[in-house]
């Protein structure tokens, strides 16, 4: 039977100009590159006159063992949004101007993901035995991947957001 794990929860929260999209379409093929399956399990957009406001949620998971999977949940929440045009070495280029946007992370590890230890008694003490005393190194090694995919990933948004846009304000939790 499947174990999930939370190794960390990351958070980025920017206040200012950026391109909305740029980023999304950033954070989603760092994802593709490092061989995960991206699942948009969220995609709600609503209309304010002439803001916008968007909550998404993807589900990110690899494969990293026959016994390991790494998950990463993202929950987006972007609220006043509006288009602006702004000059950028002398060019206009049209952006969002963005009240607040929220990008909460949570890393998962994933035990026997697809399940090959049974219910039964026996097996749930021999997979008891088998995570205490055969790979309790090898799980501290998974786990370690999941908060360094989080993690870059984190910063990876951060600093591109800081490239990109100009903001009144770029907080992390």
């Amino acid at each position: 039977m499947v174990e999930k794990d939370t190794i960390l929860r990351e958070q980025v929260w920017y206040v200012g100009i950026t391109k909305v999209k740029d980023v999304y379409n950033y954070a989603y093929d760092y994802l593709r590159r490092e061989d995960f399956v991206v699942t948009e399990e969220k995609y709600k957009e609503v209309v304010k006159g002439d803001e916008k406001e968007l909550e998404i949620k993807w589900i990110a998971t690899k494969k990293i063992t026959d016994y390991f999977r790494a998950n990463i949940e993202f929950f987006w929440k972007i609220l006043g949004m509006k288009e602006v045009e702004v000059e950028i070495n002398g060019k206009k280029k049209k952006m969002d101007k963005v009240s607040e946007l929220s990008i909460k992370m949570k890393g998962v590890l994933e035990k026997d993901y697809s399940s090959k230890w049974g219910p039964t008694g026996t097996q749930k003490f021999i997979k008891e035995v088998y995570h205490k005393y055969v790979i309790p190194q090898r799980t501290d090694q998974m786990e370690n991947k999941v908060r360094d995919y989080v993690q870059y990933l984190k910063d990876e948004i951060k600093a591109f957001m800081e490239l990109t846009g100009k903001g009144s304000g770029l907080g992390y939790a």
